[in-house]
């Protein structure tokens, strides 16, 4: 087991890859970083998918045949979840269902549509078949009600696409929501799980342009891990509040933040820093390869982020007497969150067209 990685995980990290194919599952190589560098889940994406499936001989034999291009994409993914979740199977079993876990994106077409999304949060589980199944949804205004509905049937949820405390909130009381109506249904409140997909290095790329515009380069680079200052501030609050104490009692777990887009975006920034300034126990950081492999070969553990939330508001209040909107800041980055996944899902819809009249 990789030493560095090993640190990071002992220091409270889930670490999580932000990738899966078919190549990874049949090559052995997502088998390997379970084994060698402390990978306990795996998250995924339209972009994700679209790359995977660009890589049509994988592919070609099970969708051989197939004339459906959604039907072809759905029986591509859920396939390669489900057998990745197989191989986590024991891991998700040592850790209660904290980890263990795979993720699988609703159609990121449906980020506005209430309904639609909690009927594919419900086709994805049913189809998929795991209990270590985590179903992807937005945080969008039609995304928290579906999250509590989601939630209250017993599916657990990778909430996806936060960048701000204030939707961040929403989500926990979604997911507060969606427990008290499983546990008002009878459901067993221990085996429903959550993560809050926390987005961060969009962040400092969105503030940094904001910036440089306004001539403050000293405060380049350090709106995103104040920003998750901020939202652990917010995890331990709502998570220590009475209200969850009441569910914890009956079972119910906290839904952890999971640090997510943690790969550097600006070459000028240590290609480690949204791993090695995030570290806090009991949360998920899920990290593209190339982050993973630059943690594992020079990576150092930074300080614990616990108490530290106060510091990161004065970075934000900073950050906004500096003249930036951090309400523009946010609501762009979740409008252009959406934009990007579904032109990745139409790149993907494109792919698997073409190979399946190839």
């Amino acid at each position: 087991m990789n030493d560095r990685l090993q640190a990071l995980s002992d220091a409270g990290v889930s670490i999580w890859l932000d990738d899966l194919s078919r190549e990874r599952l049949t090559s052995g190589n997502l088998a390997e970083l379970i084994a060698t560098k402390s990978v306990v889940g795996v998250t995924t994406n339209p972009t994700i998918f679209a790359s995977a499936l660009s890589n049509g001989e994988s592919y070609a034999e099970q969708l051989a045949g197939l004339t459906d291009v959604d039907e072809a994409i759905q029986l591509a993914t859920t396939t390669d979840v489900r057998n990745a979740a197989d191989l986590f199977k024991d891991i998700y079993d040592a850790t209660g269902g904290f980890d263990g876990r795979v993720s699988i994106e609703v159609s990121p077409e449906l980020a506005h549509d209430y309904e639609a999304t909690v009927a594919q949060a419900q086709e994805l589980y049913d189809i998929v078949g795991r209990e270590n199944l985590l179903v992807k949804i937005p945080a969008t205004d039609a995304g928290i009600p579906a999250i509590a509905e989601v939630i209250g049937r017993g599916i657990s949820v990778n909430v996806t696409l936060i960048f701000d405390e204030d939707r961040y909130r929403q989500v926990m009381d979604a997911y507060l929501t969606g427990l008290e109506t499983a546990d008002a249904a009878g459901r067993d409140l221990s085996k429903i799980h959550s993560v809050a997909s926390y987005f961060i290095s969009r962040v400092d790329s969105e503030i940094d342009a904001r910036l440089t515009a306004l001539g403050r380069e000293d405060l380049k680079g350090k709106a995103a891990v104040a920003n998750a200052q901020v939202a652990l501030g917010a995890f331990e609050e709502v998570f220590g509040s009475e209200r969850f104490q009441v569910l914890k009692a009956k079972g119910a777990n906290p839904q952890r933040p999971l640090w997510a887009s943690t790969g550097t975006k600006d070459p000028a920034y240590p290609d480690t820093l949204y791993v090695a300034d995030l570290v806090a126990t009991n949360i998920v950081n899920t990290m593209p390869e190339k982050t993973l492999n630059a943690f594992a070969d020079h990576g150092k553990v930074g300080r614990p982020m616990e108490g530290t939330e106060a510091e990161g508001r004065a970075v934000m209040q900073e950050i906004a007497d500096a003249g930036v909107d951090l309400a523009d800041v946010f609501k762009t980055l979740e409008s252009e969150g959406v934009d990007k996944f579904i032109v990745s899902w139409k790149e993907l819809q494109e792919t698997v067209r073409t190979a399946l009249a190839g």
